[in-house]
């Protein structure tokens, strides 16, 4: 719960938002930092207003259904700090999924592994480029950290398949 406490309140840092305006904002720009989908969202925003972390503000607008405001206050901004400062000092251990498949491959024949780890590096030069389109960002340089880990950690990925096919076809 503590990334995804993370993510919410430090959107709230810096205005108050209505739950819409925060799902979308994650949907569209933080899906390579998170998978948190709507309801995780508003069940981690309610259980951080429980904590007393944020308010929460009925907004009626005309005919409109009466929305949730939400806010952080400051007990929540100093649990932000807090959590921010954890995540900031933490050293991850990182699972990759395909990794599962290379503990495996000796089981293929190398004419069906080599292909699939041909179209891996194909899969991971696309999502690099992708990442290498994003926007900078001009007020707060964090989400361009972001984005270059991102392409850090996968041009280590097609550095490491590059050499990985290329020692499977001269291992024959």
């Amino acid at each position: 719960m503590e990334n995804r406490s993370l993510i919410l309140l430090g959107l709230l840092m810096g205005q108050s938002q209505h739950g819409y305006q925060i799902n979308e904002f994650i949907e569209r720009n933080l899906s390579t930092v998170t998978d948190m989908k709507k309801p995780t969202a508003y069940a981690t925003l309610d259980k951080l207003n429980q904590k007393g972390f944020i308010d929460i503000q009925l907004e009626q607008e005309g005919n409109r259904p009466t929305r949730k405001v939400y806010s952080i206050n400051e007990s929540g901004r100093n649990y932000f700090y807090q959590l921010l400062l954890d995540n900031l000092s933490s050293a991850e251990s990182v699972n990759y999924q395909g990794d599962i498949g290379l503990m495996f491959i000796d089981f293929l024949p190398m004419d069906q592994a080599i292909p699939a780890l041909k179209e891996r590096l194909r899969k991971n030069k696309k999502q690099i480029d992708l990442f290498k389109q994003t926007p900078a960002h001009g007020i707060r340089t964090g989400v361009n950290l972001a984005v270059e880990h991102k392409i850090t950690m996968l041009s280590a990925e097609i550095v490491f398949l590059e050499k990985t096919i290329q020692h499977l076809l001269h291992s024959d």
